[in-house]
């Protein structure tokens, strides 16, 4: 985050003005970031987002086709190997829908976070040239997946509608959900841009451990089919609140408040700590990246 002022020169002894001269400088202020500074970028975000919609579809013979193809054939090889052949349990709930409820918000996470990690180096170009803040990059990232999130929600509708479920009144939920889950990437992608700016080997190690993250994440499993004496260990995971959260909004299942509240929490915190570690290391982005 940067405050910028503005001084004139004074006229030459030619009696021309000199171009007037910015002068950046880092700023001082404890707040980690300067939202009203983000927000009169909003018009950057908006064309960054659409950008990183386009250019990932550019030259793709499917198109916009390939956001529902990825989680749809990926709920069909859980319904088949985890659901028919290992007969995990899904809570009295068919497995493709059970299954594709939190396919949604992780494939959400998943690519956002592989996404917005990446970011600031992808974009080397545009932040040694211009200055902007630095935040409005892994946060287009995160945006741009949203609009993938909107359309293989179409597909989860069509499943809805075969299974012939009822519309639960736990729907209500859904958008804090969908906020919540764009926070937790948001707060985690972009401390991991500004690490990987100065380490390179985050983009070697994030998709490790994004495939890890999934497999401690109830995405294939209910939470529980964990022994409630162990149930603790899944619920320090902040997905866990994210995914059962959407599974309760979504197929009517009771919420697990506490798992929510403690996704919340830890959101907020890490979103905190990524915020000031973030504008610590904005300063030298431009002279490493």
């Amino acid at each position: 985050m940067m405050d910028a002022s503005a001084q004139l020169a004074s006229i030459d002894p030619a009696g021309e003005p000199d171009l007037p001269l910015i002068v950046i400088r880092p700023s001082r202020t404890w707040v980690p970031l300067n939202l009203r500074e983000v927000w009169s970028y909003r018009e950057l975000l908006y064309f960054l987002t659409w950008r990183d919609v386009k250019v990932r579809y550019k030259q793709a013979a499917l198109g916009v086709a390939w956001a529902i193809i990825q989680p749809l054939f990926t709920m069909l090889v859980f319904t088949l190997f985890f659901g028919r052949l290992a007969k995990i349990p899904s809570n009295g709930i068919p497995y493709p829908l059970f299954s594709y409820a939190a396919i949604l918000p992780w494939t959400f996470f998943a690519n956002a976070l592989a996404s917005s990690g990446n970011s600031l180096v992808g974009n080397r170009n545009l932040i040694t040239k211009v200055y902007f803040p630095r935040l409005i990059v892994p946060a287009a990232a995160v945006a741009a997946g949203l609009v993938d999130f909107a359309i293989s929600f179409v597909l989860f509708i069509g499943l809805f509608a075969y299974y012939r479920f009822s519309v639960p009144a736990g729907i209500l939920m859904f958008l804090p959900l969908v906020l919540l889950m764009s926070l937790l990437a948001l707060a985690v992608g972009m401390w991991m841009s500004a690490v990987n700016v100065r380490y390179r080997d985050v983009q070697y190690a994030l998709p490790f451990l994004i495939q890890l993250w999934m497999f401690v994440s109830p995405v294939i499993y209910p939470s529980s089919l964990m022994p409630q004496r162990w149930r603790w260990l899944l619920d320090l995971n902040p997905m866990t609140g994210v995914i059962e959260g959407f599974r309760s909004a979504l197929l009517g299942q009771a919420f697990q408040w506490s798992a929510i509240a403690y996704s919340a929490g830890f959101t907020i915190v890490v979103l905190l700590y990524a915020s000031f570690s973030f504008r610590r290391m904005e300063r030298y982005f431009a002279d490493i990246v």
